[in-house]
């Protein structure tokens, strides 16, 4: 697996299957920029010349950094924009660093195909893998035969109640269950009293804890809250599925989607019925759409879990631990979120957004 043993700055580092080591002690550029950067800014800051040597310094980083490959196996779908900010991250980091980054994901949320997505990735040797656990059983023998590989392994987004158990390195995300516990809490003391958590991927364990922390939350609280199962792949099918529990269920006074394609037809749907001056609507992750249904106050708050940085911190990471061996975490969460967007704020985020960071 990798870091156990402190290894001297001189001694040869023995290769291990699997992973492209970055040797330090044969670049000395890349040795005086760990051990002395802080000191080349300080005296390019106060003396001409010093940042060429920074910046040489850079140069010879990038230069070991060529021939590391990442690669990072994902359920996200091409039908869900929250994915897409996720790969931005992923392709940042790897400009950023000087490392390649390959991104794959399955056409339908199907676990099988994850599975052999990522023994195919085992096999090509990464330097590291990034990998969603959305069902940590089913993508378990995978993943162990990856670590087992030699090949640190970061996750990211989903699983974070299980990736320590498998050999994970670190979990890049938001805690799933307090997140939807937040969002029951914020709609409980508004006065909500018969919700539906809407969700469009029922079985995968991140939305599946949402719901139930949504739930739990109302239910402290005297309210109740019910499932809606609804089709990622099918906007029309959810605005009609959402549509027809507001006209079947008067007493409905709380909606939470989550992800913003859910979102979308969840307003339509309240345009649709008549409903939002009796209904309090929220979702997780943001939007353009999203963050301009919050300001208007059509939507009560967006969950913001900073996919960006789930795909960026895991790169960042993994580099580190090729050329240092750390790990930042200890063993716990790295949290991205979740964060709560309100009318207060939403304006200042949507730039952002349209940057796709947010």
């Amino acid at each position: 697996m990798g870091f156990g043993k402190k290894m001297d700055p001189e001694e040869e580092r023995p290769a291990e299957p699997g992973a492209q080591r970055l040797s330090a002690h044969r670049s000395p550029a890349l040795r005086r920029l760990r051990t002395g950067g802080f000191r080349l800014a300080f005296i390019g800051l106060v003396a001409g010349g010093g940042l060429a040597a920074c910046e040489d310094g850079r140069e010879a980083v990038l230069e070991e950094r060529v021939g590391v490959r990442i690669v990072a196996v994902t359920h996200g779908q091409p039908a869900d924009p929250f994915w897409s900010v996720v790969s931005n991250g992923l392709r940042a980091a790897g400009r950023d660093l000087g490392v390649r980054v390959e991104y794959q994901a399955p056409s339908t949320f199907d676990m099988v195909e994850m599975s052999d997505l990522i023994d195919a990735a085992v096999a090509s040797r990464p330097a590291g893998l990034i990998v969603s656990l959305p069902d940590p059983d089913a993508l378990e023998g995978s993943v162990r035969r990856a670590v087992a590989a030699g090949i640190p392994v970061i996750s990211i987004n989903s699983g974070s109640e299980r990736a320590a158990d498998l050999g994970v390195r670190a979990h890049v995300g938001q805690t799933e269950y307090e997140a939807g516990f937040g969002a029951g809490e914020r709609m409980a003391d508004a006065g909500v009293r018969s919700a539906v958590c809407v969700n469009q991927e029922v079985g995968n364990l991140a939305l599946d804890l949402r719901c139930r922390g949504f739930t739990d939350a109302l239910a402290a609280a005297g309210a109740r809250a019910r499932i809606l199962a609804v089709e990622l792949a099918d906007p029309e099918g959810t605005r009609q599925r959402i549509a027809a529990e507001l006209r079947g269920d008067a007493g409905v006074d709380g909606l939470l989607t989550l992800a913003t394609i859910a979102a979308e037809p969840m307003l339509q749907a309240l345009d649709e019925t008549g409903a939002h001056d009796r209904v309090l609507a929220a979702t997780f992750d943001l939007s353009p759409e999203v963050l301009a249904a919050v300001e208007e106050g059509r939507l009560a708050f967006a969950i913001d879990q900073q996919q960006f940085l789930q795909g960026y911190l895991p790169v960042v990471f993994l580099v580190q631990l090729l050329e240092t061996g750390t790990m930042p975490g200890g063993g716990e969460v790295v949290r991205t979120g979740p964060g709560f967007v309100t009318q207060d704020d939403a304006r200042s985020v949507m730039e952002f957004t349209r940057q796709g960071v947010r």
